[in-house]
């Protein structure tokens, strides 16, 4: 054993043999799976909420989507958005699609807030790539989905 250890020129020969590939080697191989290719695709919406006596303030980062393609729902104190774009494959003559990473997007933000939202009253508004929400605080139940202006 002493013969073998003498062959190696120092000692950080030994640390750098690793028998399993590196430690990042295994999770480039793991984000290349599927499950980790579709979740590398998914944006989180960052949004931010204010308040005042009458109503909530609601600004939601929605970039390159289309107001079509956002929908709110209001359910009581429980306020959903989602927003989906799915773009069609463009194929030309003499032209071969390598990559395509913006086929499908999907952003999605459910929240609740402290007090039932006047949905009769409620705004929505988009530009510039930002949902803006005017949410009316009010005393009861009614579900409504928006339409974005």
């Amino acid at each position: 054993m002493s013969r073998e250890i003498s062959n190696l020129s120092s000692l950080s020969d030994v640390a750098r043999f690793d028998p399993l590939g590196s430690f990042e080697d295994l999770f480039r191989d793991f984000r290349q799976a599927p499950l980790g290719r579709w979740m590398e695709g998914r944006q989180a919406m960052k949004m931010d909420v204010s308040e005042n006596e009458a109503a909530y303030l609601v600004k939601a980062d929605v970039p390159g989507m289309k107001k079509e393609n956002i929908k709110v729902d209001i359910d009581g104190n429980k306020v959903s958005i989602v927003a989906e774009v799915s773009d069609s494959k463009e194929e030309k003559d003499g032209e071969t699609l390598i990559r395509c990473e913006r086929s499908c997007e999907r952003m999605q933000r459910v929240f609740s807030l402290a007090h039932e939202v006047d949905a009769a009253h409620a705004v929505a508004k988009y530009e510039d790539g930002v949902l803006a929400l005017t949410l009316p605080k009010k005393n009861g139940k009614e579900a409504r989905q928006l339409k974005i202006d």
